[in-house]
């Protein structure tokens, strides 16, 4: 049992259960305790011991219902003409009549079909599985370890005596149908396996293809994907940074802070003082171009930034094309997805007018600057041949911590025909391209570190 319970950590695993050594053992000791024979009882018993959140405990439930369920050759008997058994008379089938599988399926043992098919897997690796293509293999080989070979050759041979003399089609038929059954169970058997083992490490490769993808060639039909991984990056983040706003580092002693606080004891340092380490929490104003060019690239880093709201003490965000308008209200007050729609409908996919949207936020948004304040600007730097505004640009960088800007275009087309990045440039602490998902986590990381303070 010790490999079933082993296979069931693999399983746990790649439903995002982390299970530690440790947990391992405390598993092992668990199902010694409880034993195996009521099922719910072990399965609460394991449960306790290796999901340590609700949402583990949901997929836990679900992987415990799948890893151990055993519904092969369950009701395989229903139905008229299946499931009957039948008798190997025939002197042509004689020679088979000593074959595991053939006596099985003559007997109708369902439950030791059953038990045959699982040592057949183990035999050949089924739960090793990795890709939807390995299905078809698997199931022949699971079907030649058990004996599928053999049968085969009962049919041929059942086949040839049949043209002889004409009897003995009922027999063919139900060596045919026996043979059909079990295709169609071992394919239940390994669909079972993909979805323990496969599956969740085929999400896993492509979430990292989605995550080195350009954004703006992200198809629809990726989105739901792509937002999970947004915020599977963005909790990585959050789960990093959102710690005590400062952290004793045991082992740097502060020698002047200790020297004062023991001067009433003649300098002796009877009571300590170490280091600390300070994190602030930021305060973030992105503006986005939602322009027909990077429409897509707002929409993630919108999502992305606002999926960090646990350790950002204040974010605005402002999207312009032609014009520029604060949008944090229409996304604190709907769900983040929906409320990009909708802003991408209100003022995106427009004409870009660089100069006339620095206008609008230094006109009504002056005061949301501050010293403390680190500034994003996602955007292609192309003004349409529009004034660029650069004095008000300028303005915005002396007002800030630090002005980041994020262009997907790459850096070779800086400068070229309308872009006017060259010239925004120098009044940018960090420039860089931002092309992917990738690219946006390690910025945004660059950013939070920037707020921590020996």
């Amino acid at each position: 049992m010790q490999e079933t319970l082993e296979d069931f950590f693999r399983a746990l695993r790649a439903a995002e259960i982390p299970v530690s050594p440790a947990e391992a053992i405390d598993a092992h000791i668990t199902v010694d305790s409880v034993g195996y024979g009521d099922r719910t009882l072990l399965k609460d018993a394991l449960c306790s011991a290796l999901a340590k959140s609700s949402d583990e405990v949901v997929r836990f439930d679900d992987c415990f219902e799948m890893f151990f369920a055993r519904e092969e050759f369950k009701g395989s008997g229903e139905g008229e003409g299946e499931g009957d058994g039948f008798d190997l008379d025939d002197a042509d089938l004689q020679d088979f009549a000593d074959t595991p599988l053939i006596d099985l399926l003559q007997q109708n043992d369902m439950e030791g079909l059953a038990e045959m098919m699982e040592r057949a897997a183990n035999a050949v690796g089924a739960t090793q599985i990795r890709y939807v293509t390995q299905r078809g293999l698997l199931v022949r080989r699971i079907l030649d370890q058990m004996g599928l070979r053999e049968l085969e050759a009962a049919i041929r041979a059942q086949i040839q005596a049949a043209g002889e003399d004409g009897d003995g089609e009922g027999l063919r038929e139900q060596l045919a149908e026996a043979r059909q059954r079990l295709f169609e169970q071992a394919r239940q058997y390994i669909d079972r396996q993909y979805e323990l083992y496969a599956r969740p490490a085929g999400e896993q490769l492509r979430q990292e293809f989605l995550a080195e993808t350009p954004l703006s060639a992200v198809e629809q039909r990726d989105f739901d994907r792509m937002q999970r991984l947004v915020r599977k990056m963005a909790k990585k983040l959050a789960t990093k940074y959102n710690r005590r706003r400062k952290h004793t580092r045991r082992g740097v002693l502060d020698v002047r802070r200790t020297l004062r606080r023991n001067m009433a004891n003649d300098g002796i340092p009877f009571d300590t003082v170490w280091k600390q380490t300070k994190i602030e929490r930021p305060r973030i104003v992105v503006i986005c171009d939602v322009s027909r060019s990077v429409a897509a690239a707002a929409r993630f880093l919108l999502m992305f930034l606002y999926s960090l709201n646990e350790v950002i003490a204040m974010l605005r965000a402002f999207a312009f094309s032609d014009h520029l308008v604060e949008i944090s209200s229409i996304i604190e007050e709907r769900e983040v997805e929906s409320a990009i729609v909708e802003i991408l409908e209100r003022i995106g996919f427009r004409p870009t007018d660089y100069g006339q949207s620095l206008a609008d936020f230094d006109e009504d948004y002056e005061t949301a600057l501050d010293r403390r304040t680190t500034i994003i600007m996602l955007g292609d730097g192309r003004t349409n041949n529009t004034d660029p505004r650069l004095d008000l640009f300028r303005k915005m960088h002396d007002r800030s911590k630090s002005v980041i800007w994020l262009n997907p275009e790459p850096e070779t087309f800086w400068g070229t025909g309308d872009s006017e990045m060259d010239r925004y440039r120098p009044f940018c602490h960090v420039a860089k391209v931002c092309r992917t998902v990738q690219d946006l986590e390690r910025i945004i990381d660059d950013v939070l570190k920037s707020y921590i303070r020996a």
